[in-house]
């Protein structure tokens, strides 16, 4: 039997994985418990017991990582990751890795230059109050004045999307910066006040708005662990526990830990917010003492209320094409596919994509294949879409030297052709107003019907 040998660098990645789970133990025998230990921080050293083995281990961790970090990645931005996969740092490894790809096709640290459609500014609930009595920033979230069926008529599900992650990296920014001010990075974390009075779950029935909710709980799980200090869910209705118990599936126990579900009595849940927070830190609307400089108690100068999206704000499905894009409209027929592949030789670009269908759904997803290794990484996940109730679209950034491959999959109906509208480009960067469409081969394929599923 031969024997297979590992190159130098490999051998040195192994000896520092050997050497973090070695620490791991020893912290966790040290700590007294396992896998949920708590770290003290100094400055920005971390220690378990008082005696480094934390602040080695996460040392160790950034050797592991050293490939992808950035000048600003610190030791409190890598006590996050291992924190949230309850210290493992091989799942804390594959965690962080993967949020970079994500960051990377959304150009996440470039996402404060987005600019955020006017209805999102003027319809989408939160702001910042106050801060806690760590110098934490308190957000507040009035959740029954985001009309997801307004916006989702209204802007794409990509929008909201970016506009959600360029929220969080505000707010994150906000925290360092506070924790500049404090000398505190527990400031770094922040305090969030969800009030759900007259919360209505009839809009989150409607499958696309609840796999919004969904795309960005998964989305803050996987890329911003362990920036909530706490949550208080205020005001909740009785059917807010249904819609909870769906949700909570998609939350890590890390996340879980700490959010505080009060029902609608102040008495109860104002006294644990001023245990944390000035009362002059929030709105007098909530029990606090902050109102604007006109009096106003929701302190609406600081906080966006959101509200009902008014109809006129609405785009219509005629005006949702009425774009530079060029448009094609198919038939998928009953047990096919429709695919279409795409080269990028250069750096930069962006494969776009816009659709409709008509009366039903479709499964859409895009792999990327790289031409010299032929490593293939999914890039949007093979899923079905609700195409025909609200009009799907999103980009990706490319990386040069790839073929993309985009599959309009109707391989599991039995009975059911899909009629279908779409634009699907690769263009150049930034090219908002000439779009240049890359080379693309479109093939549809008829799937045995030992391989189809029905409706």
């Amino acid at each position: 039997m031969g024997h297979k040998y590992c190159d130098a660098n490999t051998t040195k990645v192994q000896i520092v994985r050997v050497q973090m789970i070695f620490l791991l133990i020893l912290n966790q025998i040290a700590m007294g418990i396992r896998y949920d230990c708590e770290l003290k921080v100094t400055g920005t050293r971390y220690v378990g017991d008082g005696k480094g083995l934390s602040s080695t281990l996460i040392t160790l961790f950034r050797r592991q990582v050293v490939d992808i970090l950035k000048p600003e990645h610190d030791d409190y931005y890598l006590l996050r990751w291992l924190r949230a996969r309850n210290w493992n740092p091989e799942a804390a490894e594959k965690m962080l890795r993967d949020s970079m790809k994500f960051r990377e096709r959304w150009n996440t640290d470039e996402i404060a230059k987005w600019p955020t459609p006017q209805i999102l500014l003027d319809y989408s609930p939160h702001g910042v109050s106050g801060y806690d009595k760590e110098g934490s920033p308190i957000i507040i979230i009035p959740f029954a004045g985001f009309d997801i069926w307004g916006l989702l008529h209204s802007v794409s599900r990509a929008d909201i999307i970016r506009m959600t992650m360029q929220a969080l990296e505000g707010y994150m920014q906000l925290a360092y910066e506070q924790s500049k001010k404090t000398d505190n990075p527990n400031s770094r974390q922040f305090v969030v006040v969800f009030d759900m009075d007259n919360f209505n779950l009839k809009q989150y029935i409607w499958r696309p708005a609840s796999e919004v909710v969904i795309s960005l709980i998964k989305m803050y799980e996987a890329n911003y662990p362990e920036i909530l200090k706490c949550c208080y869910i205020i005001n909740t209705p009785k059917v807010f526990a249904f819609a909870y118990n769906m949700v909570k599936k998609f939350l890590g126990e890390y996340t879980i830990d700490k959010i505080r579900i009060y029902k609608p009595d102040r008495n109860k849940w104002l006294p644990s917010i001023l245990e944390r927070c000035d009362a002059d830190q929030i709105p007098a609307y909530f029990g606090g003492t902050q109102t604007d400089p006109d009096g106003n108690p929701k302190c609406e100068k600081k906080i966006c209320w959101g509200g009902k999206v008014p109809k006129e704000l609405y785009t219509s499905k005629e005006d949702s094409f009425n774009n530079n894009l060029t448009f094609t409209e198919t038939e998928i027929r009953k047990g096919s596919k429709l695919k279409m592949t795409f080269d990028c030789e250069d750096a930069g670009c962006f494969l776009k994509w816009e659709f409709r269908t008509f009366d039903h759904d479709i499964k859409f997803g895009v792999k990327c294949v790289n031409k010299k290794t032929e490593e293939s990484i999914i890039e949007v996940p093979l899923k079905r879409v609700s195409s025909h109730q609200v009009d799907e679209s999103g980009f990706i950034t490319c990386q040069p030297g790839c073929t993309y491959h985009v599959l309009f999959d109707n391989s599991y109906s039995y009975f059911k052709t899909k009629k279908i509208r779409y634009s699907v480009v690769m263009t150049a960067p930034l090219s908002d107003v000439e779009q240049t469409m890359a080379p693309i081969a479109i093939t549809e394929e008829t799937v045995p019907e030992n391989e189809s599923t029905e409706d």
